[in-house]
Order: C-alpha cells, then structure tokens, then sequence
C-alpha cells in the first residue's frame, strides 16, 4: 500500500487490527441493542404513518381502525419474537435464517431465504436513509432540494463508519439510538399525562384539515382488503428482527443468552413505541394522505403543491411537546439521526450473511476475508453500492421504496420458522428425556405458530403489495437466487474439475521433454540473463526465438549471435503483417501438436521499472503474449526479470513505507511492548 492511499484509509477507518483481536470486538447486550435492533426501534418512525396513509384512503372514518391494526402488528410482533429466541439457541454459530432453512428444509430453501435476507438488506439502507432524508428535510430544505445527493452521502458516511469495525460504529450509534427511544417513551409518558390527568386537548398541525378519500363507503371484500393492506404497510415495524439471529457471533458470551435477552428487550421496546405513537396519533388528529397535495383540504380547498407532509412522530411531537420546544427538536433530531442508524442493521447483517453463503460458495470467496478492522469490509462496500443504486434509481422516495419492503423479511420468516418444525420434529425421534422433550414440544408449538402466522402475512403482504411494488423486490430475489446458483455450479465445476485423483494421472507423470523457448528482440543484459536461467534448467532441447518485423534488426541479431558464439540455436520467424504475438503462439502450438506429451516452457525476460509510467513504455509484448500463452495446454510461462536503475528508487520508496507509520498506526508503542505491558502483572 503506498503512502499516498495508506493515509487517508488509516485516518478514515483506522489502524489495521491483528486477527487475534476478534475477541475485542465482540459486542455487550447494551452495545448489541442499537447495533441489531435500530431498525426495528427507528421503523416507530415510519410504519404508523405507513398504516395511516392506507387508510386514508377510504377517509378519516377509517382511521378507526387503527388501533386494532396495531394489535395485530403487536401479536405478530411477539410471535416473530418468541420464534426467534427458539433460533438463537438452537442456531448460534450466526447463520441464522439461511442455516435453519438449509439445515432442515435443503439447499434450495436456505438459498430462497438468503435471497430475501439480501433483497431485504439492501431495502433497509434505501428506505431508512430516504425516510431519515426527509425527516430532516422538514427542518432544512436543501435537504429535500437534494434528496439523492444528501441520501448518498449519508450512505457513504455509514459505509466508512462501519469500515472502522462493528465494536467502534456501535459505539457510535447507540447514544442516539437511546436518545431516540428515551424521547419517545417521554412523548408518549407526557401525552399520556396531559391527556388523562390534566385534560388538556392536544392537536397536530393537520387536525383542521380534512381527507378526500378516494374510495367512499368501502363495504365488505374492499374494505377487508383496504384493512390487510394497511396491515402489510404497518409490519414494517418488523424488518430487521431476524439480524439478531444471525449476529449471534458478535455477541459477548454467553451469546444465545445474550442474544435471546436483546431480542425481547428489542421486541418489547419497538410494540411499546408503535401502539403509543397511533395512539397520540388518534388522540391529537394526526391527518395524513398518499396525495397530500389533493387529498388534504384545507377550508374545502385542496392544499397544494408547496405543502410538505411532515411524518406521524414529527406531528405527534408538535402537539405534545409544543413546536419549537426543546424536547421537540431533541426528539426531530434523534429521530433522523436514528432512521440514518437503522441502515447499521443491514450494514451488520448483511456482510455477515455474505461470508456464510462465500464460505459455501454461494459468492464470491472474497466476501468470506475480514479487512483490516476485522470487518468484512467487502461485503459492506457492495451493500453500499447497491443501496445506492437503489436510492438513485428511486429518487430517493421512501413512500415509493417501502412498497418494495418486507417481502424478502417474511419469506425468510416463514421458512425460518417451518424450519425450527423441522428442527425439533427431528430431535423429539431421538430424545428419551421427559423434560427435554416437554421443552422441544413447547418450542415446536412456538414455532409452528409462527410459521403459521407469518406465513398469512407473506400471503398478504404479496396480495396487497404486488402491483404497487412488491413485484420488484421478487425479481430481486429471483436475480440473487440465480446468481447465487450459477456461482455455486461455477465453483463445484472447478472443483471437481482440479480435484487431485488418488491414483496416477496425466498431471502427476512426468512430462516426456521439456523443450524451453527464449523469446528475444535483441541480445542485451535481459536476453543474456534468461539464457543462462534457461540452461540451468537443464531442458531436453533448448532455443531463441525471434519474430521477424524488421529485416535490417533480424540480419544485424544474427550476424551478433554469430559473432559471439552463443550455443543456443536461434529460430526467426517471419512476420509478414509485423505482428509478434500471433506467430509465437502458432509456433508453440506446433510443438504441442508434434509432441503432445512434451511440455514446452517459454521464458520471458522482463523489465522491472520503478515508476507507473515506465510501464507504458516497457514490457507490452510480453503481457500480452503471457495473457495469450495462459490458454494454451501444456504451456509454462516463466518470466525472467531484470532490474533497472529506476527499480533502486521504487525500492527505497518501498523501504521507507516499511518504517513509516500512518496516523494512529501506533499509539502506545511497539506490538512487542504493548504485549510486554499486557503481560505484566499490575
């Protein structure tokens, strides 16, 4: 790495970090909280106004309904919950969904969950940055002028804080994840107070306003369907339960233990923050619609374009704490600085999930490598690419965008849930013990409810969300689905195609000859350095070889190798359109079509430069002639390099990197003596 690149990275994401310090970067309960669980705690933020923007459709009577979608949302809540801590225990290495499903269902599930776990993934960085977008354009409108550019910088921020590693960026997020829940908890304490002891009436900014709905007197299967609708849009509030299950690993031990105990407190903490939130939201006459700009009267009058629709929480806030107050704005702040946060959920899960499925080479091999703060730093740089993609794509529209969501979440559910049936149908056949079994049962009727329960909501979810987005989120699966397939038959092929056998074969006996080929232009150093690597090979037959461009340099070579005795015989090669690579290849071909058990072996003698644009202006035949003889069978390449004075300087350069230190590459002395230190008894 050259001093130029190594600066920047050491000051944006740190010192590299040796591998025996994973253990340092695991993860306490009250740090794994905003680490696993900010997405589902910041979705309070989105999700009521989700289900409020459905209903408006048929009007402001049917905001009614509200509550009882709430519930619904709360039992599922608690199911998927409950579920999950059968998960953690019986599945704590962090594969998570993908392990349960390919362990008990087969290869083919567990790649339909890792394709949802991934669409899924990639939706939360894109809808939790665009809703904190405009969040916190509300308070600053270049923001909302510059929704992509700002949403894109917001990823990148979060790309590189995770690039630090998962110990430090948690660090980071929990401080505003807890302002954020404290500051709900005291709006909902507050309003509860004021509206209950004090009988004060409280009203949001848009509780004059009324709704034109679209669709008046819905009655019967529209209305049902109206009310599953507006029940898919509030399961929002559950994405991103599952990355505890499969962020085990990143807990501190006991991590089923711990994971289990963050995975209740998450649940408890998101259901508290949900049904408060509709619940001053009915009370203060929040007013919200998918069109505001027609469907929002005003004094019988539509209210226009220029009217920004400020989110439920933000609303909510106005009329609890007053417009302007403190707790206020502590809460609007906290509030888009946590739905930037919940993007972390994905940041975490996502590259972990991309090492499993690269460790069974469902991906690229590179995704399975830590980097240099024991993150998998390749696995985030694509989440941030493709979220970005997303975000860019979209405009950066969470209303447009959260269509397209909890697809892949409950797909994943369902079969993560049949599963753990499976799973513990399995371990009852074979478990003797009364009390054991008495356990499996009760977590196999656990688990079976909730496949059941989330399996209906996939259902719904698919039925109301199809045509409004939904549709996009499925071919995203079934692209990674196929993708993921085709990597996989790719590196089964080579496998088996590089497999050593167990008895002799044509790799493992020896070649009949070797006849070595030097390839030369000219007799100088280079050329007399591989000619004399060359003969100590020691190969069957031996020659030079030159193709003839210039007839004037092709006599004046072979009047000097005569002159100067040299005892390898020289074979030119006309060239009558000057090309080089071509006739070479033909020639070493020949060979091999002569003696197909003989390996020919063609030596290279190669330039070594010191600086980048030296190699413009040297060794341009010899790359394109190794990347030509790479395909040809029984072919070896050898490069026989020479060093030319300007190499001295690029190797001075690069003794100096060795003892130069970047910022903060070292901070309490020498490895040696920090060791010594940590020894030492205090």
């Amino acid at each position: 790495m050259s001093k130029l690149t190594d600066v920047p990275k050491r000051i944006l994401i740190g010192r590299a970090l040796r591998s025996d310090r994973l253990g340092e970067t695991l993860l306490p309960k009250r740090i794994a909280l905003p680490v696993f669980a900010s997405d589902p705690l910041s979705s309070v933020a989105y999700a009521p106004g989700e289900v409020l923007l459905v209903l408006s459709i048929a009007g402001v009577s049917a905001y009614h309904f509200s509550p009882w979608i709430a519930v619904a949302v709360v039992v599922l809540m608690f199911t998927v919950v409950a579920s999950y801590r059968q998960n953690v225990h019986a599945y704590p290495s962090g594969g998570g969904d993908y392990e349960v499903a390919n362990t008990n269902l087969g290869p083919k599930a567990g790649l339909t969950v890792a394709s949802a776990l991934l669409v899924d993934y990639v939706l939360t960085v894109a809808v939790s940055i665009a809703s904190g977008i405009e969040n916190l354009g509300s308070a600053v409108p270049f923001v909302v002028e510059h929704k992509v550019l700002c949403a894109t910088a917001v990823i990148v921020l979060l790309t590189l804080m995770n690039l630090r590693g998962v110990r430090e960026s948690g660090s980071l997020f929990a401080i505003p994840t807890y302002v954020f829940v404290v500051g709900v908890f005291i709006m909902i304490a507050w309003g509860a107070f004021r509206g209950l002891v004090l009988d004060e009436t409280m009203r949001a900014p848009t509780a004059s306003y009324e709704i034109k709905a679209e669709h008046q007197g819905l009655a019967g299967f529209a209305l049902v369907f109206l009310l599953l609708r507006a029940f898919s849009s509030g399961c929002a509030a559950l994405t991103g339960v599952e990355a505890i299950s499969n962020g085990v690993p990143a807990f501190r031990k006991p991590k089923s233990k711990n994971a289990a105990t963050t995975l209740a407190a998450m649940g408890l903490l998101a259901v508290t923050m949900f049904c408060g939130i509709i619940a001053l939201a009915m009370v203060t006459k929040v007013r919200m619609a998918e069109n505001p700009a027609v469907d929002l009267l005003k004094d019988g009058a539509a209210i226009g374009s220029d009217y920004v629709q400020n989110p439920v929480i933000s609303q909510v806030a106005e009329a609890v704490f007053g417009k302007g107050s403190f707790l206020f704005i502590v809460l609007a702040a906290a509030t888009a600085l946590v739905l930037f946060l919940a993007a972390n959920t994905a940041y975490n899960g996502f590259p972990l999930l991309g090492s499993i499925l690269a460790q069974d080479r469902y991906l690229p091999r590179q995704l399975h490598t830590r980097g240099d703060r024991l993150a998998f730093s390749n696995g985030i740089v694509l989440l941030a690419g493709a979220a970005g993609l997303l975000v860019w794509i979209y405009g950066a529209d969470s209303t447009r965008l959260i269509q397209l969501y909890i697809v892949g979440v409950f797909v994943s559910f369902t079969l993560s849930q049949t599963g753990m049936v499976r799973h513990w149908n399995r371990h009852l056949a074979a478990e003797k013990d009364g009390a054991k079994r008495r356990h499996m049962v009760r977590s196999r009727a656990i688990n079976a409810f909730g496949a059941f329960f989330t399996g209906l909501v996939l259902v719904v979810v698919l039925v109301t969300k199809f045509t409004h987005g939904a549709w996009v989120a499925l071919l995203g699966m079934v692209i990674f689905y196929a993708t993921m397939s085709a990597i996989r038959k790719h590196y089964d092929r080579v496998a088996e195609e590089i497999a050593a056998p167990e008895g002799p074969s044509d790799d493992s006996v020896r070649p009949s000859r070797v006849h070595s080929v030097v390839l030369i232009s000219k007799i100088h150093r280079p050329t007399l350095r591989a000619l004399a690597y060359a003969k100590l090979m020691r190969s069957d037959t031996l020659e030079a070889l030159s193709v003839n461009v210039d007839p004037a340099e092709t006599k004046a070579l072979r009047e000097e190798w005569e002159r100067r005795g040299i005892d390898v015989p020289l074979k030119v090669l006309d060239s009558p359109y000057r090309e080089i690579t071509r006739p070479v290849i033909e020639y070493v071909k020949s060979l091999r079509k002569e003696s197909p058990r003989d390996v020919v072996s063609v030596i290279i003698p190669e330039y070594v430069v010191g600086h980048w644009y030296e190699h413009l202006l040297h060794n341009q035949s010899a790359l394109r002639l190794k990347g030509r003889l790479l395909f040809t069978p029984g072919v070896m390449v050898t490069s026989v390099p020479y060093q030319l004075q300007s190499s001295e300087a690029a190797k001075k350069r690069a003794r100096k990197r060795q003892d130069w230190n970047a910022p903060g590459a070292v901070r309490r002395g020498p490895a040696e003596e920090r060791a010594k230190e940590a020894s030492t008894p205090k």
